[in-house]
């Protein structure tokens, strides 16, 4: 991995709030959950890990560990509102967790109410120790390459990466199983998880979304072509890291002529946990964006 997307990670880290919270109970439960390959994925094969999902009372958050095996949590849209659009949903977590209920499930379900169907993206992460507590990943060197087993001598941002190409255009070939159209294949990515949506951009028009939001996450070095897709940004004043990529990334759809959106809440940090800053209600915004696209339309 890169450092630019371990970073988001590292700002996470450092804004959460001591929460001291307890589990709010199981996470939904999806409709259907979509194995990505067929078998284990080319480069996790020597992966001796178990994936598991943790509650961290310290923050007050469930992360999604050691994923070996990429899938998609299908959520469907509530059937009297269903207009055929579809969501990939790539929670953040800095490349070592997955943020998987606020930045997974939660966002799917109110994506549900809109008439969207939801899929939310389990993809290959740096692993944890099965006997270390949610921070100890393994170690990484400065290339982001990973220096001890099971992944020793590996990146994981590749691997990560095409999940998330696997992952739209797996989406899009098999858009009509799930009443939704193979031209309205978006895509939502926060903080690591925007930071990956910006490698499918560019990429073949199999797997690059029909339209693409980055929440408290984004990849500076992005240059958007003429035909990049419909784009939609979301951070907070208060998120140092975040906002000077974000800010960047949005310029260059509007130096390129495409169509974006940007928010810019006064308060927030990093990960929207700092409430009544308007990151709150992050996901409204979002559909009423692609409400003015056209995509929230019934069949």
């Amino acid at each position: 991995m890169k450092l630019p997307w371990l970073r988001l990670g590292v700002l996470s880290s450092l804004v959460l709030t001591r929460m001291q919270a307890q589990p709010p109970g199981p996470l939904p439960v999806p409709d259907r959950v979509i194995a990505l390959y067929d078998s284990v994925p080319p480069g996790s094969e020597c992966w001796d890990i178990e994936e598991r999902t943790i509650f961290n009372t310290d923050v007050g958050i469930e992360f999604t560990q050691n994923v070996i095996r990429p899938s998609l949590m299908y959520f469907a849209a509530e059937p009297d509102k269903a207009n055929g659009a579809a969501v990939v949903i790539a929670p953040g977590g800095g490349g070592v967790n997955l943020s998987i209920r606020i930045e997974g499930t939660d966002v799917a379900q109110q994506l549900n109410r809109a008439g969207v169907a939801a899929f939310v993206l389990k993809y290959r992460l740096v692993a944890h120790p099965v006997d270390s507590p949610m921070s100890k990943a393994y170690r990484r060197d400065s290339n982001g390459i990973v220096i001890e087993r099971p992944q020793k001598g590996q990146s994981v941002l590749p691997m990560a990466t095409a999940d998330c190409e696997r992952a739209v255009s797996w989406l899009r070939a098999n858009a009509s199983r799930f009443g939704c159209r193979p031209n309205r294949i978006g895509f939502i990515g926060f903080s690591a998880g925007g930071y990956l949506g910006c490698q499918l951009v560019n990429g073949p028009r199999e797997s690059r979304p029909d339209l693409i939001a980055f929440i408290y996450g984004a990849d500076s070095n992005l240059k958007p072509g003429s035909d990049a897709p419909p784009a939609f940004f979301a951070c907070a004043f208060d998120d140092a890291g975040a906002i000077a990529q974000t800010m960047e990334v949005f310029d260059s759809w509007r130096k390129a002529m495409r169509p974006a959106e940007l928010h810019v809440f006064q308060s927030g940090g990093h990960g929207f946990l700092v409430k009544g800053g308007g990151g709150d209600h992050v996901v409204d915004r979002f559909v009423e964006w692609i409400r003015t696209n056209g995509w929230l339309a019934k069949l």
